[in-house]
């Protein structure tokens, strides 16, 4: 009987143990207030996390179950351990620990749904990050089922479930942000963005090994905070990209565009996106499309001028002169900015 008990008591420990740890863990993750907030693309879609949704009422519930602060900074490192959390393991912290129902939890294999009524209209809405798009009107796309709108504190993101690819992203520049962007260290941590379902989405093996560099669109040099930063290197703004031009040409114009940015008297608005052409090709288990071409296009609102870079994602290619507005247009299919600005 001693036995039974000693055994039964240390087990009961053991567990408290576990508990006590993973405690722990949710509590530094989900002290991440702004960070939770800042990636909200709509406040009607919950926050998919490796399969499980999680909703802002969820979040402040397991808040308040966790006595978690809102006031800590944002630990680039915790993002790079939570994406990566299995269906069960998660639903076992959120249901079995924290004792939240499983009607509030949610069970494996629920995504968040497609936001904005992209799959059925041609305009994107981004209701809940319009400051990065000129007069607050995303651009018109191309419909199509499988497209999710993104909001991160300094971009937004138009991904494609079926490239595993951003379609475009957006960025809002000027002088205060390029002199707060100056200087900051890059934080290198890649991340799956676990709002998009698994078969959506780029995950860090499809990378590894492809020969192919993870080529931000929207740059970490562009980062004007800790949290911009490393939200930037979640793989939904990332394209399969050619090392050489990474490095080379497109690493040129990234810096010739932040130096206008610098210079101008107002806000200059970058797109920046792949282009699919010629045979498919793709990397990784995840078969992540590889883009032919790539293209940034610059509006300047204080003066209304545009332009486009548009290069192909090879060995070799040089940094040519940039093409109009209409003529990207015409070879993207979107049309990036309002009448209203262009006439």
């Amino acid at each position: 009987m001693r036995a039974d008990m000693t055994k039964r008591s240390r087990k009961a420990s053991r567990k408290r143990t576990f508990k006590s740890a993973l405690l722990s863990k949710i509590n530094g993750l989900l002290r991440m207030r702004r960070f939770w907030f800042g990636l909200t693309s709509s406040a009607a879609v919950g926050h998919q996390v490796s399969g499980c949704t999680l909703g802002a009422g969820l979040y402040d519930t397991v808040l308040s179950k966790v006595n978690g602060s809102v006031a800590a900074p944002l630990l680039a490192s915790a993002l790079a351990s939570l994406t990566p959390l299995a269906d069960g393991l998660m639903r076992y912290m959120l249901q079995d620990l924290l004792g939240l129902p499983a009607s509030v939890v949610g069970s494996a294999g629920s995504t968040a749904p497609s936001v904005g009524g992209v799959a059925s209209s041609s305009a994107t809405q981004f209701s809940q990050c319009r400051q990065h798009f000129p007069a607050g009107t995303p651009p018109v796309v191309p419909g199509s089922a499988d497209l999710r709108e993104l909001c991160y504190s300094g971009f937004a993101v138009l991904h494609s479930g079926s490239h595993k690819a951003p379609v475009f992203v957006a960025e809002r520049l000027n002088r205060a942000s390029i002199l707060q962007a100056k200087g900051r260290q890059r934080t290198d941590k890649f991340f799956a963005d676990a709002r998009l379902p698994r078969a959506e989405r780029a995950e860090l093996a499809d990378y590894q090994g492809s020969g192919y560099s993870r080529g931000h669109m929207a740059p970490a040099g562009n980062m004007a905070s800790a949290e911009a930063m490393a939200q930037s290197f979640s793989l939904a703004n990332m394209v399969p990209q050619n090392q050489s031009h990474n490095a080379g040409p497109w690493s040129q114009i990234e810096q010739a565009t932040r130096g206008y940015a610098q210079r101008a008297q107002g806000d200059v608005y970058v797109f920046t996106g792949p282009v699919y052409s010629g045979p498919t090709r793709t990397i990784g288990p995840g078969k992540v499309q590889v883009p032919s071409h790539l293209f940034k296009l610059v509006y300047d609102a204080s003066t209304g001028k545009s332009w486009a870079h548009w290069q192909a994602n090879a060995a070799g290619t040089r940094v040519t002169p940039p093409i109009s507005y209409e003529e990207l247009v015409r070879r993207s299919g979107i049309r990036f900015l309002p009448s209203s600005v262009t006439g």
